[in-house]
């Protein structure tokens, strides 16, 4: 009986430091600005890569200068329970981004959280998280 019970408490052991190691990836170390900002640009490509998906678009900013932006969704998994596949945004398309930006200025979105995704000419939301349009939380 004794033999038994040490396995099973390694087992537990584990479970339990893993289950901690996993919560720990979905923080975002005070990086990102709290307030959402909104960018419209021309996808360059969509990358369904783990473990979180990412659309490449080129914007225009106000020197008339073009800049790459990376805006980081959901895991791809999320994505295609959604219908998203490969195709979904395709490169040429015109999108309207909101998320937040990192603080450092860095041409980077997080768009996991209160953010959407808008096809600019037609209007049509393509993505929205389920906390879109609140406020941001306070500090």
């Amino acid at each position: 009986m004794k033999t038994s019970l040490l396995p099973a408490l390694v087992v537990a052991t584990c479970s339990l430091v893993s289950a901690n190691a996993a919560l720990a990836h979905h923080g975002d170390a005070d990086r990102y600005v709290q307030a959402v900002s909104v960018i419209s640009g021309t996808i360059v490509e969509l990358q369904m890569t783990n473990p979180h998906a990412h659309v490449l678009i080129d914007v225009t900013d106000a020197s008339g200068k073009t800049v790459r932006w990376q805006g980081e969704l959901g895991g791809p998994q999320q994505l295609i329970k959604l219908g998203w596949s490969p195709s979904t945004m395709k490169a040429g398309t015109k999108i309207t981004m909101t998320g937040r930006r990192l603080k450092s200025g860095a041409p980077y979105m997080n768009l996991t959280e209160r953010a959407n995704v808008v096809l600019t000419d037609s209007k049509k939301e393509i993505y929205r998280t389920e906390n879109f349009g609140q406020p941001a939380p306070k500090q």
